[in-house]
């Protein structure tokens, strides 16, 4: 899939501003943008020491959010997550304590480590973007983003994600070691602390907001590209070596991410290479392949897009 050429300025420039921090790596970048001005949550699968906590800290920082952290282990608890009611005897009654979920981005490093119970404590922030706390339902901040990382190759003391956790995240991906070119830059810079405590806000909440609506009603798709869509699905749950094809919600994200990526290419309708960029990104983690299957589910849905008619 060739770059994806920006030609709106606000967007180059928040690149720019991001690739001081994380060098080389483009298309990650991106693949973060689409997913908070499209409204959705991101899983990033890496190795450790590749920048995705400093990646976060950047982009909560470029877009004016508010910043939570979670480091998951074995004994967080849901309470951790959510935040708890504590009472205070000095007046009788029970004060509530927010937890690192009522920030805009919350990174949620190593999702994997915590347990199931805790792990389900994000399922309704990340899927009503409210949390429930002792039978009082409270609204997440707006925007909200969580941004999670695991370790693909570490899988002692894990709990892997459940199907339906997984399609919260309206992209996997990952970052992957830099070019020589660019880790040579890395190393001579040294420590990029300084740089992010630096980086000016080009955006407030408010206009990320506004932005989400923006793109969501402005940006117009024909009956073509929804037809395109849907034959994508289908073509996923007929396909010989997937037994669980792409659902509704995999679909509807598709569509949104494809509208973000038009207007990110300076276009108020919808072609089908938008549809196509970050397909794999959106669509694999959602797909189940056969256990007979020895094929990887990137390569499943590259051919499955390859033969559907562009329209």
């Amino acid at each position: 899939m060739r770059p994806l050429e920006i030609k709106n300025t606000m967007i180059d420039n928040i690149i720019k501003a991001l690739e001081e921090v994380l060098h080389g790596k483009r298309e990650v970048l991106l693949r973060m943008l689409t997913c908070v001005f499209s409204g959705g949550h991101i899983l990033l699968e890496d190795l450790p020491g590749l920048g995705k906590t400093t990646v976060a800290i950047a982009v909560a920082r470029v877009l004016g959010l508010s910043f939570g952290r979670l480091q998951c282990t074995n004994d967080l608890l849901p309470t951790d997550v959510t935040g708890l009611n504590i009472f205070k005897s000095d007046r009788g009654e029970f004060e509530f304590h927010p937890g690192p979920i009522f920030n805009n981005l919350i990174l949620v490093d190593e999702i994997n480590r915590a347990t199931p119970k805790t792990q389900s404590a994000l399922l309704e922030a990340m899927g009503e973007e409210q949390a429930t706390i002792d039978g009082t339902t409270y609204k997440l901040s707006r925007p909200f983003l969580v941004i999670a990382t695991q370790n693909p190759v570490e899988h002692s003391g894990t709990f892997p994600l459940p199907e339906s956790q997984m399609d919260r995240f309206m992209m996997r991906t990952s970052i992957g070691y830099p070019d020589r070119i660019s880790e040579r830059g890395i190393l001579r810079a040294g420590s990029q602390k300084f740089s992010i405590e630096n980086l000016p806000p080009a955006l407030s909440p408010d206009e990320v907001v506004s932005l989400q609506v923006r793109i969501e009603s402005d940006i117009t798709v024909s009956e073509k590209i929804l037809d395109y869509i849907m034959a994508i699905t289908e073509k996923t749950r007929r396909h010989p070596m997937v037994s669980v094809g792409i659902s509704t919600r995999g679909a509807m994200v598709m569509l949104r991410c494809a509208k973000c990526v038009a207007w990110m290419r300076g276009r108020d309708y919808v072609v089908p290479e938008d549809v196509k960029h970050f397909a794999s990104d959106i669509l694999q983690h959602r797909i189940q392949l056969n256990v007979s299957s020895k094929s990887e589910g990137a390569d499943i849905l590259n051919s499955i897009i390859s033969e559907i008619p562009v329209p």
